[in-house]
């Protein structure tokens, strides 16, 4: 039911893709150049706990765009290609229920849902611009342009991996950066000495030049999202739209990208919100991407529609540094990437823990194709290395039904603690509630409990 739109804010999701928060400014990466994605901080709020529920593109992607889990909705992986996984047709998701309030909405940019049919958008940019983020931005002054309020979904394809970058050396993947500039646009290059190695990745010749890629990539979304912007205040909607910015999942790098350790699914989250009085300043709720779509109904007035959600509206709690009263637990679940991938893994994360179930433990880790011919894992592999960052070899393919870390202690967890005696009754409340949560959302492997 439409109401009065009048007085309500259009609002702006910003999703890229693969984009770690360990390679932003404005969370502590000091040598990357964002200045329009650290401009957007210090206009807004910079979320410090911050999750996808999945390290999977598709699969995330669902879970933003409905407020549920992907496997209570069906996308258990890719939706593309052969892996042809896809919401279930009676799933509602946010551009539906955002037209039911009165929005217009729009999309440009990756779209990696399914079906097309239960996301109704009103307007998709004219063409596929690619890399080009710029040239993206500029194309949504259309629709931007029009009546109030809009939904706008802009997705960049930035800084996902592309081909290789034959060039070099080493042959790093290119991260989809051109041979040339774009029309209008100037790439900005990093030198391989300067990158920042985070801990979750080891410090060799090729992860330095995977990095000065992957940085580069970065930079050119960050042009495209200052375009944007540009082009909200050039068109007088900068005073009355909402922003939010977020990645799908973590950055393309084995240990991260379709893992659920923190480099995969901590991720940055920003929201400016017009007229806010508190600028610049962070908050550590716990929040996760199935709260996207409550929150961005909440801003247009539609919060009725969020009751049957897994996620909850954190508009609340947007100006509060340490929020009280809020949830002292988020979950995450992970399934396929690939429809060859299958290493399905549920998780429970708390301010202090975060409980891993590896359901499929028999199984070696599965590789994504892309992240398997890295050549940061490759020279790994060559060269014999025992480590691959803080992370043992043996560990990241070979791992344990159960993996506990106490992340106050092993921010990187190595240290697994789900074995040790003492942490016995903490395993043990950590299953009941992962248990609980698998019946709560439809988890078609709830029933691996009673035969595995």
């Amino acid at each position: 039911m439409k109401e009065d739109t009048a007085d309500r804010s259009n609002i702006v999701l910003i999703v890229s893709d693969d984009h770690g928060r360990e390679a932003l400014g404005c969370y502590g990466n000091p040598v990357i150049q964002t200045p329009n994605v650290d401009a957007l901080a210090a206009e807004g709020v910079r979320f410090l706990n911050s999750f996808c529920t999945t390290a999977s593109c598709a699969a995330s992607r669902a879970t933003i765009l409905t407020g549920l889990q992907n496997h209570t909705t069906g996308t258990f992986g890719h939706t593309h290609s052969c892996h042809h996984f896809s919401c279930y047709e009676n799933t509602r998701t946010l551009p539906a229920m955002i037209k039911e309030a009165g929005y217009r909405t729009g999309r440009a940019g990756k779209r990696h849902y399914a079906p097309e049919s239960i996301f109704p958008f009103d307007w998709s940019a004219p063409m596929s611009f690619g890399r080009d983020d710029v040239a993206m931005a500029e194309a949504c002054r259309e629709f931007v342009a029009g009546d109030e309020p809009f939904f706008l979904h802009w997705c960049s394809h930035n800084p996902h991996r592309g081909r290789v970058c034959e060039t070099h050396p080493l042959k790093p993947n290119s991260f989809g950066n051109p041979p040339e500039s774009f029309p209008g646009d100037e790439e900005q290059t990093y030198s391989e000495d300067e990158v920042v190695v985070p801990p979750f990745l080891p410090d060799t010749p090729e992860t330095r030049a995977e990095l000065a890629q992957y940085y580069q990539s970065i930079s050119r979304l960050d042009r495209g999202i200052g375009r944007l912007l540009s082009v909200l205040k050039d068109e007088r909607k900068w005073d009355n739209t909402v922003v939010i910015y977020i990645s799908d999942n973590g950055a393309a790098f084995p240990a991260a990208k379709t893992t659920l350790y923190e480099p995969g699914m901590n991720l940055p989250c920003i929201v400016r919100i017009p007229l806010n009085e508190k600028r610049g300043t962070t908050c550590d709720g716990l929040i996760t991407w199935a709260d996207i779509t409550p929150t961005i109904l909440d801003f247009a007035g539609a919060s009725s529609s969020i009751a049957e959600m897994h996620g909850r509206s954190f508009r609340g709690i947007i100006d509060q540094e340490s929020p009280v009263d809020w949830r002292d637990e988020i979950f995450a679940a992970h399934t396929f990437h690939e429809i060859t991938n299958y290493y399905p893994m549920r998780v429970i994360r708390t301010n202090r823990y975060k409980f891993i179930y590896n359901i499929a433990w028999k199984l070696d880790y599965s590789f994504a194709g892309d992240l398997w011919k890295a050549i940061c894992w490759q020279g790994t592999l060559r060269d014999g290395l025992t480590h691959f960052g803080a992370r043992s070899v043996d560990a990241y393919v070979n791992r344990p039904r159960f993996e506990l870390y106490d992340l106050q202690e092993d921010p990187n967890e190595v240290n697994n603690l789900a074995d040790a005696p003492e942490h016995a009754q903490l395993v043990e409340q950590f299953i009941g509630k992962l248990k609980a949560f698998q019946a709560d959302t439809n988890d078609p492997w709830l029933h691996k409990w009673e035969y595995e």
